[in-house]
């Protein structure tokens, strides 16, 4: 156990920098006034360019300048979602409170700092200077023994840089004849702060252990006393963009790239493979009809593909649904592009997560014209009538699901007195983002749809008679044909899944967005391609009923991902009490249901695309 607890303390005393954004979030009143929408789009501009500046340098500093100290928040090294401030455990606070301004990056991630009684001057060393002594209570003492039996760590703020730690360490040991827990409290806190002659490079936390303090018998009262020390040294490094890649584990990220290659190599292989059959079966059909064409005064039963031309183009039913589904999946395609590009031009840095969450937030309402107009472009092509029910569900069918899952979830972590919570100052602002921004820009991209959308051009007519659907195998059922749909594209991406999992639901820091990008970039590519080979397989035993089948099957792979959500949660954290799992399944399962509706639109549109080709190329009544 003690060997875990220094490896785990040794893995923790990593730095990385943040640079803060402007302070917005106490002016938000101010900026959102009652009855003015344009200066909520500019608030919400604001936001996005001053997250998009984040800064790799740090302030800079002389002598002797005070540099305070932030704390941030504790909780369980298991469970990453539960948060609670630092002070809700019994140490030494300051008499007067004095919190530190956050933008709304940071709310989302539950960063709560407040700043703390230790004074870290710049560049000035000392040691075993005394913090705070007082008398801990038997209540005081259980709450400290239940931190560290669920192994609590600690996140500290200096100069923009988080450093984390723990506030204790327990052992077993045999006392006549029984296995007792002894519990020790870190009580000597250890600075190592680098520094390159006027700003703060990176530091670092450890603790003296023979100063620890015993903790294990709670009857009765204990006194503690808190002291810290500051070391100061020299930076062989220029900035802290050279500290972080200083960091980089170069064997870790050749292990890394050759995992992708290999995954992208053998799907890419097998990719091509399916894709050489379909080319070569696709044009044995076009010159086998070509000769039915031919031959005159000849009566040709006509099978395959072709025989359902009159029914190919029929529309599907729930038109409202199916248009909405397709106008969302478009719209989250723009929001995941726009995260990754704006990630690979270095807008989420290594700490500040918040960023991708306000990139996301603003993204996702600006290109709320998208969802409406893709959803009323595709219903006005298959002449709908109900458009008051399409733009709703338009709207609805996604941030639906959202809001209900976040709000159960907030009341969660309010239940938990966590500081995961979000405030209600912030929950207004998400709902005026949403409300006066994204559904106006929907009802406008609906209405554009309505009066320029252009009918369907199909090369086929529909008969007014559909055609009866011969019985069909087991396999070419909905479900299995999902299961073969879903399987390669996830194969695809699993590997560099495992590491989103680890910084999202861990303590790793995910800093390679140009291989996220590839990867997905690979996930789009193989998807078209299984989704237009399920089809044309389809289609070649007469059954037309095409169009909710290649939403199902391109989606298909949200399942997947869902299913390795529960492996990961089972087999490779330790994630553990109801607020975690509720987290962890509740934001896993819109994401994953996020992914049915990208993947499911991308692969409408590219099956669309390959029956209005294929049909183009023969001779149709």
């Amino acid at each position: 156990a003690g060997t875990a607890g220094r490896g785990k303390r040794a893995m923790y005393r990593k730095i990385r920098d943040h640079k803060g954004c402007a302070r917005l979030q106490a002016h938000a009143e101010d900026i959102i006034a009652p009855g003015t929408t344009h200066r909520l789009v500019v608030f919400a501009l604001v936001c996005l360019a001053l997250v998009s500046l984040a800064d790799a340098g740090g302030n800079k500093y002389k002598r002797g300048d005070n540099v305070p100290l932030y704390a941030n928040k504790v909780g369980p090294f298991a469970n990453p979602s539960e948060q609670y401030e630092y002070y809700t455990l019994p140490f030494c606070a300051p008499k007067e409170e004095e919190r530190k301004q956050h933008h709304l990056g940071e709310v989302l991630v539950g960063d709560r700092m407040m700043k703390t009684l230790f004074a870290l001057p710049f560049l000035v060393k000392f040691e075993d200077r005394t913090l705070c002594s007082y008398t801990l209570k038997t209540k005081e003492i259980e709450a400290f023994q239940r931190a560290i039996d669920e192994d609590y760590y600690f996140e500290f703020i200096y100069d923009d840089l988080p450093f984390w730690g723990f506030i204790g360490d327990k052992e077993q040991e045999l006392v006549h004849g029984e296995n007792v827990t002894l519990y020790s409290l870190f009580t000597s806190y250890i600075f190592t702060i680098a520094h390159n002659g006027d700003e703060v490079m990176e530091i670092n936390w450890e603790h003296d252990p023979e100063q620890n303090l015993d903790i294990t018998d709670a009857s009765q009262p204990i006194d503690v006393h808190f002291k810290y020390t500051a070391k100061w040294v020299k930076s062989e490094h220029e900035s802290r963009e050279r500290v972080r890649e200083h960091k980089e584990s170069p064997q870790h990220l050749e292990i890394r790239w050759f995992s992708i290659f290999n995954s992208i190599v053998t799907v890419l292989l097998l990719t091509g493979f399916l894709a050489t059959i379909l080319m070569r079966v696709l044009k044995n059909d076009f010159t086998r009809y070509a000769r039915m064409e031919e031959e005159q005064g000849m009566e040709v039963e006509e099978s395959g593909w072709k025989l359902v031309h009159g029914d190919v183009f029929r529309y599907p039913e729930q038109k409202e649904l199916f248009c909405a589904v397709l106008g969302n999946g478009m719209q989250l395609l723009a929001m995941v592009v726009g995260v990754l590009f704006l990630a690979c031009l270095g807008v989420a840095t290594h700490n500040n997560r918040g960023a991708i969450l306000v990139s996301a937030l603003l993204i996702f309402a600006f290109t709320s014209g998208i969802n409406g107009y893709v959803s009323g472009n595709m219903y006005a092509k298959m002449e709908g009538a109900s458009w008051v029910q399409n733009l709703l569900l338009s709207y609805f069918i996604f941030l639906g699901p959202l809001f209900l899952t976040s709000t159960f979830l907030n009341f969660v972590a309010v239940a938990y007195n966590s500081s995961t919570a979000l405030p209600f100052g912030t929950i207004v602002i998400i709902l005026l983002i949403l409300t006066l921004v994204s559904f106006p820009l929907c009802v406008i991209g609906g209405i554009t749809a309505r009066n320029f959308s252009a009918p369907l051009e199909t090369p086929c007519r529909t008969t007014k008679i559909p055609r009866e659907i011969p019985p069909l195998p087991w396999h070419r059922q909905a479900v299995y044909q999902m299961v073969m749909a879903g399987f390669l594209p996830f194969s695809a991406i699993y590997i560099e899944l495992y590491y989103v999992f680890a910084s999202v639901w861990g303590h790793q820091l995910y800093s390679l967005y140009g291989i996220l990008t590839l990867v997905f970039l690979i996930l789009l590519i193989v998807t078209c391609f299984i989704t237009v080979a399920l089809v044309y397989f389809q289609l070649a035993v007469e059954d037309y009923r095409w169009w909710w089948r290649s939403v199902l099957s391109g989606g298909s792979t949200g399942f997947f991902i869902f299913g390795y959500c529960i492996f990961y949660f089972k087999y490779k954290a330790r994630m553990s009490g109801f607020m975690q799992t509720s987290f962890f399944f509740g934001y896993m399962g819109i994401i994953c249901y996020m992914a049915f509706l990208l993947l499911g639109s991308v692969g409408f549109f590219s099956s669309l695309t390959f029956v209005k080709y294929i049909y183009r190329s023969i001779k149709c009544d």
